[in-house]
């Protein structure tokens, strides 16, 4: 197996966490996105939207990281990161969802204005930043009571889910507005659950 991607991309380590919960390695290749790797034919060849990551096993190519990471559970040996009871899987798999239409957009918005352009030398825009912010919070608002009397989004047991979230949980630490998240107290717990996981801290740090 073959996974092209970079190792801060938020998507790329949805991907390399399910791997480590497996116990399992394949062979990385860095994609350098500051020189527009991505946007080169050899790599549209693999992803014709020129983003990362891509898996390739053996004469298969997949690309999108939410297709990925359950193809990867399914695949492989180890741990099983989908429930296997019926409710609990629809609830992992709307988590999933929620995270991709309500969660993610906005978290890396938030750590675009307060950790890249920074970075760059470059001044945040306020009103981006303020609009990102009121929706994280709607979304955690959600999240919170749903963590109410269970340790992960799919009920008792961690799951994909969890893992798509983890990344953006990150950007909004790192971000420092990392009170968003512990101003909630199921919303801290979980993340203190699922962030401790050897498997996050391997592709993390």
């Amino acid at each position: 197996m073959k996974i092209y991607g970079h190792p801060m991309s938020t998507c790329t380590r949805k991907v390399l966490t399910v791997l480590a919960e497996k116990g399992h390695e394949a062979q990385f290749v860095f994609v350098d996105l500051a020189k527009g790797a991505h946007k080169q034919p050899d790599h549209l060849a693999r992803h014709p939207f020129g983003v990362i990551p891509v898996l390739e096993d053996e004469d298969f190519t997949l690309y999108e990281s939410r297709a990925i990471i359950r193809y990867l559970d399914h695949k492989l040996p180890g741990i099983a990161l989908t429930p296997t009871e019926l409710r609990a899987r629809a609830q992992m798999d709307q988590w999933l969802s929620v995270e991709q239409s309500y969660f993610a957009t906005p978290a890396v918005k938030i750590f675009f204005q307060r950790v890249f352009l920074p970075m760059q030398g470059k001044e945040g825009d306020a009103s981006i930043f303020e609009a990102a912010k009121a929706e994280v919070v709607r979304t955690l608002d959600v999240v919170e009571k749903a963590l109410a009397g269970q340790e992960y989004l799919a009920g008792s047991s961690y799951s994909l889910a969890d893992i798509s979230w983890m990344p953006y949980l990150q950007c909004l630490v790192v971000s420092k507005v990392g009170e968003l998240i512990t101003d909630r107290p199921n919303v801290a717990a979980w993340w203190k659950r699922i962030s401790a996981r050897p498997a996050w801290v391997k592709v993390s740090s």
